[in-house]
């Protein structure tokens, strides 16, 4: 499934509750999943962390929906085929650490 069918999809099935919550508590609800993938990882459970990406992503899409934002545009555009700083695939930028 492409990222625009999904998109689709979740506005299909929640726009008219996104709508209601807002676009506040809609990222309060994105914040409170990446909690629950953190707990995932912490766990190193791969079924939660199945669970807990594929809820993370849906939130953000329902996101993108109330900000009225078709989100595999936003990726083609921010992303391309190569690296948007050393313009190479993989990329060969040197990062530093933290």
């Amino acid at each position: 499934m492409e990222i625009r069918e999904f998109q689709k999809l979740i506005k299909k099935l929640y726009f008219h509750k996104d709508s209601e919550r807002g676009v506040e508590k809609t990222f309060i609800w994105l914040c409170e999943e990446l909690g629950e993938l953190a707990e995932a990882l912490l766990k190193k459970d791969k079924n939660m962390l199945k669970e807990e990406l594929a809820d993370v992503f849906a939130w953000l899409v329902s996101l993108a929906n109330l900000l009225e934002i078709d989100l595999e545009d936003a990726v083609r555009e921010k992303y391309p085929e190569f690296c948007v700083k050393c313009g190479k695939i993989p990329c060969e930028c040197k990062e530093k650490t933290k």
